[in-house]
């Protein structure tokens, strides 16, 4: 296609808070158009986005079809932006009766084709950083003449309820008529529904009706299904009128404490406790006033101070610490906020001057004495609640200004008694830092945008920690009954506010499963027990079926994922490679893109020969747009609906002693055999005889169980380039032949030569990318001090092979593209447990054993179980020829 031709139909969706949408055409062109919903041969047919809420946890399917008209092909684009919070989970595009489906890896294997952009500073990917919240989902293709495209793009994440009320805000933004136009929300809350409401700002009142809403009980439900005519922006015109912000909020019932909900073994305990005395706070505000701060930041500060004096309550106590190249305070000690001292405050506000440069450790250390001397010698401000905000604009100038020790000396200094709240105005904060330090102290950190409502944000934010209910708030579990939870410690619960907690129950534990609640409010102790209540669970399952089980765990992994994710940002070494693994582990195993996954979609490629790719970026990256064409030979990687949620992800890989499992392409069934060969033996894994790309793998012993072999070492070699890799438990040696450097597993590294990069992840695994070929992994297995096996050995794994020739062969290579297998006849075996079948692969009919296997390439210390058909006899009839005959003399 002509790049000339442009942008013939746009699909735009923007949602701010939770979603927004909008179609545009092409161009600047302002011209009226026809009555019709086409415009230069493309109608968009349909725009739909269907959101359904159960217990916060709110699932989101945006679809739109669109429809060429035309005798040539056109360029069209779907562009949606969601919050910077959710999640993508799937997104799939059919045209001509293909179906092109996502699918999550760890962003490794995944953005292995994009190095050079990346080294260019580009970015590839579909989703950029857009706006305050958001994040712009765009993806323009290419689709033939009288032909349609449908996109469909499915995130999740879970609903924070602010000021009393769950936000949903759409905002609408069409320039081309829809045929079918349609926001359905639909919400299902155990607790009940205490109110609903549903508003467009955009439709004049005689249109108001046209937003159907109504909840009673536990259900709530919107509906906005405008016509063309009700979209026109006045009876004779094409334009839309649909420019604006629809809007849903709600709340749930609180008239019980106790609100916990049980599912599939996992649990979602929710507490806002209402009618509760709010405590009266000790509040230190530390404020940047460096020379950076100068012009509209200062005075939209001190418009955002002054607002926040007036909300303060008779009782509460209140300092301002200022911080440029010294620290200076108000007071110097917590005075009451009488209508004296606020008076004296505002003055003092008003007049204060910026200059010099950011002592924002010394700032922060003011502001904490002056809390500590407070209860110290002020007894009756012990049962206040404290409150840290601190405001800046910049970074550490000034004394210390290193940012581990800036972090290490306010977590010293606070000990955790009270939150430390951070806001950051402008671009120039280094924002990581500032939640960081946050997170430490039992707070959060909040982005103020240098804009005109700068201190509309900040105010904003006061408003949200201005009430204080419950300070040290702990909600505990049996033991024994819980295997994983989220958060249970908050040191202070807030007005409007919503404290959840999650986790999954311990198999044949619910019985004994309750949530005690401890927490401290004004003038006495807060404590609460909740039980399951099994009949009612009973009840809502009935109701919502399988959603509410799905979404109960989703909404515990969702939580999860954050928690960890936020963790790593506070620690180093080691301990962030853990939880970096655990969360790639579950991102990939509930398949979310987060900064750790990417989505890519085979069968489409722009002009450069690379595919789309999905992922959250981590920051505002410039590059081309990019255009995909989709391919008419793509297969359809569903069986059923081609919108429908992908298979799990699986892999063919060897590992153990050793155990080789065959997942077959494009069929649900896995296959696995065994290899019995003496120890120093060494396998063809794969070959590939029209690169030369080859994997060869040597087998050690174990002198416990003689019987067992493993893989101690692998050679990975591309003589195209003339890469070679050696792997061994001990060490990575990239192209020992020639001298290379060699690594050991306590790296964390990134290798690089021509076409293949070597990935290492720290004491776990390494993958390695060949171009766009393959992606392959090789997982180290340490053994404990007593195990049987006595000595470390290596698993090998393939990730990606669709690109690799029709002619790979090897152990595994041969299973690389599409073969056929009939079963039948399954019928008890030998093994009561394991039944036997008849298997028809290669011409052969074989007799197989139901078996179960391990695959460790996400997980490489537990591993996960993999039903398999199991071959007996050195997998002989399954592989070509005879075991033996894959025997080769060294791993290069």
């Amino acid at each position: 296609m002509n790049g000339a031709m442009g942008l013939q139909g746009l699909l735009c969706m923007y949602l701010v808070s939770l979603s927004v949408l909008q179609a545009l055409p092409a161009g600047d062109s302002t011209t009226a158009r026809p009555r019709g919903s086409e415009v230069d041969g493309i109608i968009i047919r349909s725009m739909k986005i269907n959101c359904k809420v159960t217990s916060r946890f709110a699932h989101y399917v945006i679809t739109s079809q669109v429809v060429n008209n035309a005798d040539e092909a056109k360029e069209v684009a779907f562009d949606v932006e969601i919050p910077k919070t959710a999640f993508i989970s799937d997104f799939a595009i059919t045209s001509d009766r293909n179906t092109f489906v996502g699918n999550i890896k760890d962003k490794t294997t995944a953005w292995k084709q994009y190095r050079k952009a990346a080294i260019l500073g580009e970015n590839v990917g579909l989703v950029r950083a857009s706006g305050r919240t958001m994040e712009q989902f765009t993806i323009h293709v290419n689709i033939s003449p009288r032909s349609k495209a449908t996109f469909q793009l499915t995130y999740e994440e879970v609903l924070k309820r602010k000021l009393g009320q769950y936000d949903i805000v759409i905002k609408v933004k069409p320039k081309q008529l829809v045929q079918h136009f349609e926001i359905n929300v639909d919400i299902f809350e155990p607790q009940g529904i205490s109110k609903l409401d549903a508003q467009a700002s955009f439709l004049p009142k005689d249109l108001a009706q046209t937003i159907k809403k109504s909840f009673s009980g536990k259900k709530g439900h919107v509906l906005f299904r405008p016509t063309m005519s009700q979209q026109q922006s006045c009876p004779t015109c094409s334009t839309s009128l649909l420019n604006g912000d629809f809007k849903v909020t709600y709340d749930v019932n609180r008239d019980k404490i106790c609100d916990l909900l049980v599912a599939n073994n996992h649990f979602a305990h929710f507490l806002a406790p209402q009618n509760l005395t709010n405590l009266n706070k000790n509040l230190v505000f530390v404020i940047d006033v460096s020379g950076s701060m100068a012009g509209e930041k200062v005075k939209q500060t001190k418009e955002a101070l002054l607002k926040i004096l007036g909300d303060m309550r008779p009782d509460d106590h209140f300092d301002l610490v200022l911080f440029g190249s010294q620290a200076r305070s108000w007071k110097g000690s917590l005075v009451q906020a009488s209508a004296t001292n606020l008076q004296e405050a505002r003055n003092f506000i008003q007049y204060f001057s910026v200059a010099g440069g950011t002592n924002m450790n010394g700032g922060l250390l003011r502001g904490i004495e002056i809390l500590d001397r407070a209860q110290e010698s002020l007894p009756g401000l012990s049962n206040h609640a404290s409150i840290l905000i601190m405001l800046t604009d910049g970074e550490p100038t000034e004394g210390e200004t290193d940012r581990s020790k800036i972090r290490a000396n306010i977590q010293k200094a606070i000990r955790g008694r009270f939150p430390l709240y951070n806001l950051g105005l402008g671009n120039n904060v280094e924002f990581n830092f500032l939640d960081a330090m946050s997170m430490e102290n039992n707070g959060r950190a909040q982005r103020i945008y240098e804009d005109h409502d700068a201190s509309q944000q900040l105010k904003g934010f006061y408003s949200q920690v201005a009430n204080p209910l419950l300070v040290d708030v702990e909600m505990q579990y049996p033991q024994d009954t819980v295997v994983a939870l989220t958060q249970q410690r908050h040191k202070q619960y807030y007005k409007g506010s919503e404290i959840v907690v999650a986790g999954r129950i311990a198999e044949n534990k619910l019985g004994n499963f309750k949530a005690n609640v401890h927490a401290r409010g004004e003038g006495q102790e807060f404590q609460t027990t909740c039980l399951v209540d099994e009949e009612e669970m009973k009840k809502l399952l009935h109701e919502r079926g399988h959603m509410l089980e799905n979404h109960v765990e989703r909404l515990w992994a969702y939580l999860t994922i954050q928690e960890l994710l936020a963790k790593r940002m506070k620690v180093e070494g080691e301990e962030k490679a853990n939880l970096s693994a655990q969360a790639l582990k579950m991102s990939l195993d509930y398949q979310f893109v987060t900064p750790l996954t990417s989505m890519t979609i085979g069968g489409m490629a722009d002009q450069d020969g690379l595919g789309p790719i999905i992922d959250k970026p981590q920051e505002e990256l410039m590059g081309p747009r990019r255009m995909y064409r989709l391919s008419a030979l793509q297969p359809s990687p569903t069986h059923s609906s081609p919108l429908g949620r992908q298979l799990p992800d699986r892999v063919t890989g060897v590992d153990a002693d050793p155990h080789f499992i065959i997942h077959v392409p494009y069929k649900e069934d896995t296959l696995c055999f065994n290899i019995n060969l003496e120890p120093g033996v060494v396998l063809s894994l794969v070959q590939d005889p029209d690169t030369g790309f080859s994997v060869n793998g040597q087998l050690i012993g174990n002198e416990a169980h003689p019987e067992r072999t493993y893989f101690g070492r692998l050679g990975i070699s591309n003589p195209a380039t003339g890469f070679q890799l050696e792997v061994t438990p001990q060490n990575i040696t990239l192209n020992p032949g020639s001298g290379g450097p060699m690594f050991s597993w306590r790296d964390q590294a990134v290798l690089r030569q021509d076409e293949v990069v070597v990935t290492i992840n720290k004491k776990r695994s390494l993958v390695v990318s060949v171009g766009d070929r393959g992606t392959f992994k090789v997982v180290l297995h340490r053994v404990w001090k007593g195990s049987t096996i006595h000595q470390d050995f290596l698993g090998f794994y393939v990730l990606d092979s669709h690109r690799m020739s029709a002619r790979t062969h090897g152990l595994l290579g041969q299973f690389f593209h599409p073969f056929d297998i009939e079963v039948s006849d399954i019928h008890p075996g030998s093994d009561p447990t394991r039944p036997d079948a008849t298997i028809v692969v290669k011409n052969h009919r074989l007799t197989v054993t139901r078996g179960l296997q391990r695959d460790y390439s996400k997980d490489p210390q537990h591993g996960a179980e993999v039903t398999c058909w199991f071959f007996h006899n050195n997998g002989a009839g399954l592989i070509d020829g005879i075991h033996t005959d894959y025997i080769v003399p060294d791993i290069f």
